[in-house]
């Protein structure tokens, strides 16, 4: 069982790699990004749900503090899906998936702006490195034929700080309960979020559809089983094994979207997604030591 924490890492990496190309499938189909993000967390907190009655007595845990982080980190989830679909939508899966990466950068700016983390040169060299990788998987060095439209770009980045959001969310949390209750209470709060943005006769009309099994297949994959083998995962994989194996997800991500979909990246676009992952691989093992 040595491997299993690592294994279950990256079976949770590679679930929500597939999730986006199931998001790209059913944006094809002409639903709306925020109904397919509301689904997917509908679906999730059923899971979840299920999960804490399994074992209620052990897991649950009544506090103020708890709820507010969870309500904290259900934004956080609640920004992350949404702005990841639109930015598939307005882009490509490779892209949004790479540029959603970026949280440990965004975790770092906001740790540098409130004094959490002392500010050094390598991790100056490593927003530099991001921020490198970024204009060659854009394409904004060459403002004639950029790439990537900007508002595929602002989404992803927008995905990549909403996720940073929920990381920070979720740790408080889980510092104060469990995580089953932390992931019940979050994921219960951004449908509530969601509702308040989704169209509702389309998210009514998706439960009669054709495509419920799409829906379906999407909550569990990318929401419900993944994030329950990641937790469980987590608890058993040291943090910088854990950082380097998450990284699967953008390049199943890629690789569903070049493979199933059709998506085409340039040389250049695919060395930016190579500098971006890198760098965030080598800050994140860092940050863990």
């Amino acid at each position: 069982m040595k491997f299993a924490g690592v294994g279950l890492v990256m079976l949770a990496a590679i679930f929500w790699g597939i999730s986006g190309g199931i998001a790209d499938i059913l944006m094809t189909k002409g639903w709306d990004p925020v109904v397919i993000s509301l689904y997917r967390g509908a679906v999730g907190f059923l899971c979840f749900f299920a999960w804490l009655l399994f074992r209620f007595r052990q897991n649950w845990t009544s506090s103020t503090r708890l709820f507010l982080w969870s309500f904290f980190a259900s934004v956080g989830v609640a920004g992350n899906f949404t702005f990841y679909f639109l930015s598939i939508q307005a882009s490509s899966i490779a892209v949004a998936a790479t540029l959603m990466y970026t949280a440990p950068v965004f975790v770092l700016l906001i740790s540098f702006l409130f004094r959490i983390e002392r500010s050094t040169w390598f991790k100056w060299g490593c927003i530099a490195g991001v921020l490198i990788g970024i204009t060659l998987l854009t394409g904004a060095y060459n403002t004639e034929s950029v790439s990537v439209s900007f508002l595929g770009v602002a989404a992803g980045l927008a995905a990549g700080l909403s996720y940073a959001l929920f990381i920070f969310g979720f740790k408080n949390a889980s510092s104060i309960g469990n995580p089953q209750t932390t992931l019940t209470i979050a994921f219960f709060s951004l449908c509530l979020i969601l509702l308040l943005f989704a169209d509702k006769d389309e998210a009514v009309a998706v439960a009669t559809s054709s495509d419920i099994g799409w829906f379906l297949l999407l909550g569990i994959v990318g929401a419900g089983i993944s994030f329950i083998f990641y937790v469980i995962g987590i608890r058993r994989t040291a943090p910088t094994t854990a950082s380097m194996v998450a990284m699967v997800e953008p390049v199943t991500a890629s690789l569903f979207g070049v493979l199933i979909i059709g998506d085409e990246l340039t040389t250049i676009q695919l060395f930016g997604m190579i500098v971006i992952l890198a760098t965030i691989t080598v800050l994140s093992v860092k940050q863990s030591d």
